[in-house]
C-alpha cells in the first residue's frame, strides 16, 4: 500500500502527530471536544492531510448534504466493510477540517499513516471545495439541499453551489439526488467524472405528507426534477425494510432507523458503494452490511435509561426544520413518553413554526436553553406539555423518575449538542474509534 511518502520522509510528521495525540488525550480527560487536536496538527504539518489521502488505494469519498451526512457516511462505510475493505471514517459527525484530522489522529500511526483501503468522510459544505483541493476525492456524494443554518449561509442557493463546486473536483464519480430541485440541475459538462443519480419512486414521494423536505429552487424558476433516471431508486418501504432498484437488480436492505429519509440515504449509499467497488460490488454483501449496521451516532440509537436496563431511550436527532419534520413523519404512533430538547446550538428557532407537530399527542418534558421558545410553539399547536425544565440534567432526572412505559421505551427528540449531553448523562459519552 503506497502512503505517498517513504517511511524516512514521514518521520518529519512525528512531532506534529505526537502533539496532536497528546492534545487529544488532554481534551478527552477534561471532557472537551475533538476539534483542537486536529487544528493543532494541521497548523504544525499542513502537508499531512494530502499525504494521508494519497495512501488510500481506493481513494477518498466525500459525503455532503444539509441532512443525512452522518447516517449515509455510516451506511457507505458498513457496506464497504461487508465487502472486505478496511474503511477509515469520521463516525461522530466531526466534519470540519480539524475534526477530520482529529479522527485521523485517533487511528493513525505516530508518523501519520492510516492503514485503510478507502476513506469515507462526512464533510461540511462550507469547507468541502477547499478540502477537496487537499484530499482529491475520487467520489463526491451530494444528498440534499434543505433550509438549514440561514444565520450562517444566508441562502440555500449558496449551499447548493458549494456542493456543485465540490463535485467538479471528483475524479471517479459524482452521485447526486435526482429528487433535489437544486442538485438535479448539475451540469455534467462541468465535471471530470460521470454522474450517477439516486432517488425515490414518485408514487412513494406522493404518499408522504411532506416528501423529502428539499428546498425549492427559487433561482431557476423550475421546481421539478422530471426527466432524470435514477440508477439507484427506492421502490418499496415496509417499516425499516427498503427495496432499492439498481438498474434492474433489487437490493433489499434493513435501515438502522425508520423513515423516508433513511430510505433515500440507503439508495445513496448503495450507489456510492457500487461506484467505489465497481465490478466487485455484490448485492448479498451490501445486504449483510446493512443487516449488521447499528444506528449512527445519536441517530436512532437505543441506550439504557437506568443502570438496571429495564427501559431504553431512543434518540431522535434533529438540527433544522426539515430533519425534525422527516423524523416526525416517520413515527408510527405518538410516543408514550417524550422529551423534546433544543439549545443555543440552534441560534434561530423561528423555523419551528414551519414544522407540523401533529404526530405528537403530548410532551412530557421540554428542555434546553431554548426550552421556552420550543414550549411556546408546542402550546400554539395545542399539544399538552408536562414540564418545561431548561436544565438538561434535571430534565433527564425527571424522565428517569417516570414509571416504566408499557413498551419499555422513551423517545427523546434532541438537537446535536443536547444529544451529546444526553448520551453522557446516560453513561455513553464516548464513541468507538473511527476505523475497525
Amino acid at each position: 500500500m503506497s502512503d505517498g511518502r517513504t517511511g524516512f520522509a514521514r518521520l518529519r510528521y512525528v512531532p506534529a502527530v505526537l502533539a496532536g495525540k497528546l492534545a487529544r488525550v488532554a481534551t478527552r480527560l477534561r471532557g472537551g471536544g475533538s476539534a483542537f487536536p486536529g487544528y493543532l496538527t494541521n497548523k504544525l504539518a499542513p502537508s499531512l492531510l494530502p499525504d494521508i489521502a494519497r495512501g488510500f488505494p481506493l481513494g477518498v469519498v466525500f459525503v455532503l448534504g444539509s441532512n443525512g451526512k452522518t447516517t449515509t457516511t455510516h451506511m457507505v462505510s458498513e457496506v464497504l466493510r461487508a465487502h472486505g475493505l478496511t474503511v477509515f471514517t469520521n463516525p461522530t459527525g466531526a466534519n470540519l477540517p480539524q475534526g477530520i484530522t482529529s479522527a485521523l489522529l485517533a487511528d493513525g500511526t505516530i508518523t501519520g499513516r492510516v492503514r485503510a483501503d478507502v476513506a469515507v468522510l462526512e464533510v461540511d459544505e462550507a469547507f468541502a471545495a477547499d478540502l477537496a483541493d487537499i484530499l482529491s476525492p475520487s467520489v463526491v456524494l451530494s444528498l440534499n439541499v434543505q433550509v438549514d443554518q440561514l444565520y450562517r449561509f444566508f441562502e440555500t442557493e449558496r449551499v447548493a453551489d458549494m456542493m456543485l463546486d465540490t463535485s467538479t473536483r471528483a475524479t471517479g464519480g459524482v452521485i447526486v439526488n435526482r429528487d433535489d430541485p437544486y442538485l438535479s440541475k448539475i451540469d455534467p459538462a462541468t465535471l471530470k467524472a460521470p454522474v450517477t443519480y439516486f432517488g425515490v419512486a414518485p408514487e412513494i414521494l406522493n404518499r408522504s405528507a411532506h416528501g423529502l423536505a428539499n428546498a425549492m429552487d427559487t433561482r431557476s424558476g423550475v421546481a421539478g426534477t422530471e426527466g432524470l433516471e435514477a440508477q439507484a431508486e427506492v421502490v418499496e418501504i415496509a417499516g425499516n425494510t427498503v427495496t432499492v432498484d439498481l438498474e434492474g437488480e433489487r437490493a433489499v436492505v434493513k435501515t438502522p432507523a425508520r423513515g423516508l429519509h433513511y430510505a433515500a440515504d440507503a439508495a445513496a449509499a448503495l450507489a456510492t458503494a457500487r461506484q467505489v467497488l465497481g465490478d466487485a460490488f455484490r448485492l448479498d454483501a451490501a445486504a449483510r452490511g446493512f443487516a449488521a449496521m447499528k444506528p449512527a451516532y445519536g441517530r436512532g440509537e437505543l441506550l439504557p435509561l437506568r443502570a438496571e436496563g429495564d427501559e431504553q431511550v431512543e434518540f431522535v436527532m434533529f438540527k433544522n426544520g426539515p430533519s425534525l419534520q422527516l423524523n416526525l413523519d416517520a413515527l408510527d404512533t405518538a410516543p408514550e413518553r417524550l422529551l423534546l430538547a433544543i439549545d443555543e446550538g440552534t441560534p434561530d428557532v423561528s423555523w419551528l413554526y414551519d414544522v407540523d407537530f401533529d404526530a405528537f399527542d403530548h410532551v412530557d418534558v421540554i428542555t434546553g436553553d431554548k426550552a421556552y421558545q420550543l414550549a411556546t410553539r408546542i402550546a400554539y399547536a395545542g399539544i399538552p406539555i408536562g414540564v418545561v425544565e431548561p436544565d438538561m440534567e434535571k430534565a433527564v432526572a425527571l424522565m428517569r423518575a417516570f414509571p416504566r412505559t408499557a413498551e419499555g421505551r422513551q423517545t427523546w427528540f434532541v438537537n446535536y449538542e443536547l444529544m451529546m449531553i444526553g448520551r453522557r448523562l446516560l453513561g455513553h459519552g464516548d464513541q468507538e474509534v473511527a476505523r475497525r
